[in-house]
C-alpha cells in the first residue's frame, strides 16, 4: 500500500464497508458465526509494511443471532464486558509473504490478558471512489486459542468432546479512506 509523500498519512476505517466475523465449533459437528457491530481500526502511515496498525472492539457488540447467547458471551463466562469493555489489537511488525500477501504481528488483548498473534492479509490494492476518496482493503484471517485469554466456559458432552470448540477462526474484510494531516 503505497501513498502520497505527506508525513501524517493514516487510513480510517470505512465502517459502512467492513466485517469483522468470527466462527467456532459447537458440538464439535457444527461451526456457530458471529461478529463484532462496533469496531474501529487505523492505519498509520504510508506503507503497510512500516505501519502502524490499532484496531479497537467494542466486546459487547458482539452479535450471533440468539439473544441468550449474546448474553452469555457478554457475561465473565467469556468477554466480560462490563469490565473489561475493549477488545484491542496492537500491530508489532507486518512481513511481505508475496505480492499482495503479508504477516500481521501483533499483540492481542481480551479480559486484560495480552498475547501475541499472527494474521494473514491480503491487500484488495488501491482505488478512488466516485467522490474523489482514496480508498484501500484488507482481507484478515486467523485462529487461535481462546483459553489463552482466559476464555474458558465450556460444558462436556455425553458422547465425548465438549460444547464449544477452543480454538476460534476470525476473517475481517476492512476498508480504509486515506487521509493526510
Amino acid at each position: 500500500m503505497q501513498t502520497a509523500t505527506a508525513t501524517g498519512t493514516k487510513w480510517v476505517l470505512d465502517t459502512a464497508h467492513s466485517e469483522l466475523l468470527f466462527k467456532v465449533r459447537h458440538l464439535m459437528i457444527s461451526t456457530v458465526k458471529g461478529e463484532f457491530r462496533n469496531f474501529d481500526a487505523i492505519v498509520d502511515g504510508r506503507n503497510i509494511e512500516t505501519a502502524s496498525i490499532q484496531v479497537t472492539v467494542d466486546a459487547a457488540s458482539v452479535f450471533t443471532n440468539d439473544d441468550k447467547r449474546d448474553g452469555h458471551l457478554k457475561s465473565a463466562d467469556f468477554f466480560d464486558a462490563d469490565n473489561y469493555p475493549e477488545i484491542t489489537f496492537d500491530s508489532t511488525s507486518v512481513e511481505k509473504t508475496g505480492d499482495d500477501t503479508y504477516k500481521l504481528h501483533g499483540n492481542l488483548t481480551m479480559r486484560g490478558i495480552t498475547n501475541p498473534v499472527t494474521l494473514d492479509v491480503e491487500a484488495g490494492g488501491i482505488n478512488k471512489d466516485p467522490w474523489g476518496n482514496t480508498k484501500t482493503a484488507f482481507s484478515v484471517t486467523g485462529k487461535f486459542n481462546r483459553k489463552e485469554w482466559g476464555l474458558n466456559w465450556n460444558a462436556a458432552l455425553e458422547s465425548g468432546g465438549v460444547l464449544v470448540s477452543e480454538d476460534v477462526r476470525i476473517a475481517a474484510e476492512v476498508q480504509f479512506m486515506l487521509t493526510e494531516d
